[in-house]
């Protein structure tokens, strides 16, 4: 949930940034060390000089994007005290990535799609992340129930899951419309049935 630094980047950097577009845009199986060479200029040599193969380029890219996650969701906890308000702000966030097209898709709904192919060093990674997410989402909806903001229909965890899932299926709404829109179209409601209020 934060936003890519605009400071220079090292190679390995520009790397990462060119894999993450691929990913975003085509999965694991949908580019290859030829693509980001062309992208970003440099030789496949350099490539695998920063990341011997694909199986580590893409871990590392799923853990930096963990790490952005965690970031992001901490910054929110910070600034953000109310569990509607949060998911709100997290349902913002995406919707506002996906009408600027910073971020379409998140990385690991795309990966999480191609599991049954992924290595398993990656595999691992995206589990991870989609473990993060469901926790803290857990949270915000108990920390909601208890305090009377948000109305629950079953579990805080299953709640989260449906949550999550609801947030990937509006994106991926949004994708095969080709209308950024479509992603508020489907959490909209969602949020507004949620609301206890």
């Amino acid at each position: 949930m934060s936003t890519p630094s605009t400071a220079p980047s090292s190679t390995a950097d520009e790397i990462l940034a060119c894999a993450r577009s691929l990913v975003m845009a085509g999965g694991y199986n949908g580019f290859s060390y030829a693509d980001i060479a062309a992208v970003v200029g440099i030789r496949k040599a350099s490539i695998h000089h920063h990341f011997p193969n694909k199986v580590d380029l893409v871990r590392t890219l799923v853990a930096r994007y963990r790490d952005e996650a965690r970031t992001g969701i901490a910054e929110l906890e910070r600034h953000v005290s109310d569990p509607l308000a949060q998911l709100r702000s997290y349902a913002g966030y995406w919707e506002g990535c996906i009408t600027d097209a910073s971020a379409s898709f998140c990385i690991c709904a795309m990966l999480a799609s191609e599991l049954p192919i992924l290595p398993e060093e990656v595999a691992l990674e995206v589990r991870a992340h989609f473990r993060f997410l469901a926790a803290w989402l857990a949270s915000v909806f108990e920390r909601g129930a208890q305090q009377g903001l948000l109305r629950l229909s079953g579990t805080a965890r299953a709640e989260a899951e449906a949550f999550l899932a609801a947030v990937h299926g509006a994106m991926l709404s949004a994708r095969a419309y080709g209308d950024p829109k479509m992603f508020g179209v489907v959490m909209t409601p969602l949020l507004d049935r949620l609301s206890a209020r």
